[in-house]
């Protein structure tokens, strides 16, 4: 993340843009391999308790890495550009990122008008995904621990069947909303619509294949084509807002 300072940038928020992400990277780096070893002692422990073999463990790896191995270079990319450094490490280890993190992030920086490349809008990010988080463990607490059975035994089985086939695709639809309204670029846009029909209607039918890895081809096939696609003369832009 670049800690170059603007006009508006005073050396005084400069020197401390530059201790946080100095900060940031080293507390993340240390929670995240102490998130990685705590996760993988559990599994570790009960795969020697019950005798389970080296080489059955190597064939799960390998069966998960390929039907979701994608997702382990897709998300970071697709997540960055939107969250930051700092945000990163605080999304992969809370987790649900596209369908409870991101939103925050877009809604936060949406309502005080911060883009998201900008340090300002980073720093919403943070902020938001602490909130988030936050939330997420009071409702946890109280809708789930204290009030879970209980709202399950009062609604109908066909409500919960409704809420849980619709309430995704909701979610998902409004951020793609939130993100296209609060970062309009129709040019990326209509690269990124054509791209995703000609994978879905096109190359997935006669390439039946193709559908394991439609994310992956159709998120890099939107960034080449953004890059090497001649673009129209555009208006010089104000500077970049920053933190001041």
């Amino acid at each position: 993340m670049s800690t170059s300072t603007s006009p508006t940038t005073s050396p005084v928020t400069a020197g401390a843009w530059k201790q946080f992400d100095t900060t940031t990277s080293r507390w993340g780096r240390i929670t995240m391999i102490l998130a990685l070893v705590l996760m993988l002692a559990g599994p570790l422990v009960l795969a020697i308790e019950f005798g389970v073999q080296v080489s059955a463990v190597a064939a799960g790896v390998v069966a998960i890495a390929f039907a979701f191995g994608v997702l382990w270079f897709i998300e970071p990319l697709s997540y960055f550009p939107i969250l930051g450094a700092a945000s990163m490490y605080q999304a992969f280890m809370i987790g649900n990122i596209s369908n409870k993190l991101v939103p925050a992030a877009i809604v936060a920086q949406s309502a005080i008008g911060a883009k998201p490349e900008t340090k300002r809008g980073q720093l919403a990010a943070v902020l938001a995904i602490c909130g988030a988080a936050a939330t997420h463990l009071v409702s946890l607490l109280v809708f789930v621990g204290l009030f879970g059975s209980l709202l399950l035994r009062l609604l109908p089985p066909e409500v919960i069947t409704q809420v849980q086939t619709f309430v995704l695709p909701a979610v998902m639809g409004a951020v793609v909303v939130q993100m296209i309204s609060s970062n309009p670029n129709i040019r990326i846009l209509t690269i990124a619509v054509v791209v995703g029909v000609v994978v879905q209607l096109v190359l997935t039918p006669l390439f039946p294949a193709v559908a394991l890895f439609g994310i992956a081809l159709s998120v890099i096939a939107t960034v080449v084509f953004a890059l090497i696609l001649p673009v129209g003369k555009k208006k010089p832009k104000p500077a970049a807002e920053d933190l001041s």
